[in-house]
């Protein structure tokens, strides 16, 4: 039974901001080295900043950088509370466009295809997705075939700016202080460099940016990225011999040397894997870019030194310099951040259950800002926002699992 009172009104909040965010381009930008990586993030966020002040958040920032920051101040009489933080990113993948967005609502969902884009005879089906069979009855928000719909992560900014906007005119729900943080860049590996946890105050904080209704995550991918440089030799085809070296052809090679069943497509659960996420080449180079994840430290480890292990066997076979590698760390697994700590788990994992929601405790096949984030001091479990198929035209959310993460914050916040 739900522990809010969620009328017509408040869904038509929910809803109504949510389809205003995703219509917003603000795609994020790896080759970019500036912080929001893309100026089209700016739209957005200042778009997000004068919703906060018109609710009357207290304290409402923005920085040079775009990490947005805002309050709702504790209402009881001897606050002893921490104040307790949400997060969420508000920049879309750069997997997939995210440019004239046109979300479409589909009422009362029967279980049956549902054609995205007649024209293209786009279609989003049950067979293919079994997810959507979990959504009889109810009203979901789908793409149009064209983009991304950005539920990842505007769907948790929807929900944490609707659930401050309810506690403010909700004064009867006792509550501590609650922080707001919204952040760029997070798809692209940086959404919490720049953060100041410092400036937000927060004892500890919940990125609302899972998928499926229950998911509750506090262990995640370790994660690296690999960019594999082969230099050749461009010479005339026609006096080619003994001269050319082809870097196009080396890459090939080298992509053969990774393991063929260590890659997303062929590894679940806590496997780890190598994943070839773009690549470039003609005669003169060739540029391949992976990113290597693991769950287990030692694992990961391994994985980062047999890559540099396969560059030397390559540069042994055709020479020094043929080839290089260059390897960044992006995030570490937070489990071991919670240690001590597991009533933040706890508490979610109560507050979903006054939802009426049974919590589904695991491990992430990704990362989140809240990796970085717990290592920089501020631990931050992952909470589901009930976003689906991320990062393509395929990607969609119910409005009631929507409804569902919005009530979970609100209780978490009045614990």
């Amino acid at each position: 039974m739900s522990t809010i009172e969620f009328n017509e009104m408040w869904r038509e909040k929910l809803l109504n901001r949510f389809l205003s965010y995703v219509k917003i381009y603000s795609t994020s930008d790896a080759e970019s080295e500036a912080t929001p990586s893309t100026e089209r993030q700016w739209d957005i966020a200042n778009y997000i900043v004068e919703e906060l002040k018109t609710i009357g958040l207290e304290d409402v920032s923005i920085d040079e950088h775009g990490y947005i920051m805002a309050y709702v101040p504790s209402n009881l009489e001897n606050d002893n509370q921490p104040t307790i933080g949400f997060i969420s990113h508000y920049d879309t993948s750069p997997d997939f466009s995210g440019e004239n967005v046109k979300p479409q609502v589909w009422q009362n969902y029967q279980g049956e295809d549902l054609i995205l884009n007649k024209e293209s005879n786009f279609t989003l089906s049950p067979t293919k997705f079994e997810s959507l069979k979990k959504h009889i009855g109810q009203t979901l928000i789908t793409t149009d075939g064209n983009t991304l719909l950005g539920a990842d992560d505007k769907a948790g900014c929807a929900e944490i700016v609707t659930a401050a906007e309810y506690l403010i005119a909700h004064p009867e729900i006792k509550h501590g202080r609650m922080a707001l943080g919204f952040t760029p860049d997070e798809e692209i590996g940086r959404g919490a460099h720049k953060f100041d946890v410092a400036k937000f105050g927060a004892e500890f904080a919940y990125t609302m940016d899972g998928s499926e209704v229950g998911e509750l995550e506090y262990e995640n991918f370790n994660a690296a990225g690999a960019v594999v440089k082969i230099h050749g030799l461009s010479v005339h085809p026609g006096y080619a011999f003994g001269k050319m070296v082809n870097a196009a052809l080396l890459a090939a090679e080298f992509i053969q040397l990774l393991p063929a069943n260590e890659t997303p497509a062929t590894t679940k659960g806590f496997d780890g894997f190598y994943h070839l996420m773009d690549i470039t080449a003609d005669i003169s180079e060739a540029k391949l870019q992976y990113i290597i994840r693991d769950h287990d430290e030692e694992k990961y480890e391994a994985r980062k030194k047999f890559i540099e292990e396969k560059v030397a066997e390559f540069n042994q076979k055709y020479g020094q310099g043929t080839a290089e590698v260059e390897i960044k760390e992006q995030y570490r697994n937070m489990k071991q951040q919670f240690e001590g700590k597991m009533h933040i788990i706890d508490l979610a994992a109560k507050a979903m259950k006054e939802a009426g929601i049974e919590p589904k405790i695991k491990a992430i096949r990704g990362g989140t800002d809240g990796a970085q984030l717990s290592y920089m001091g501020l631990p931050c479990p992952n909470i589901f926002a009930g976003g689906m198929n991320f990062h393509g035209p395929y990607e969609y959310v119910a409005l009631e699992s929507m409804e569902k993460a919005l009530e979970v914050i609100v209780n978490i916040v009045k614990a």
